[in-house]
């Protein structure tokens, strides 16, 4: 049986959120995201980088409560 190697990776340093609590940055790229889909479509591939992004940093728990905001209109956050 071969073995399969999966590489781990995380979103990249950003200077906007330089301590250890990454709570904003998770947020910033949930809704950067959201805006990239928003301007160029969900059928672009231009916003996946995002979406591995908020996916690597955000817990899960977190994204679904704003999947269910954002469906209902009362997302927090400007999209």
């Amino acid at each position: 049986m071969a073995e399969i190697e999966v590489e781990l990776k995380t979103a990249p340093a950003d200077f906007r959120f330089p301590t250890t609590n990454q709570t904003r940055h998770c947020f910033t790229r949930y809704i950067e995201f959201h805006r990239c889909l928003a301007a160029k479509g969900e059928e672009s591939g231009a916003c996946a980088k995002f979406a591995k992004y908020y996916r690597s940093i955000c817990p899960g728990d977190w994204v679904e409560r704003w999947n269910e905001q954002r469906a209902t209109g009362t997302f927090p956050g400007p999209l």
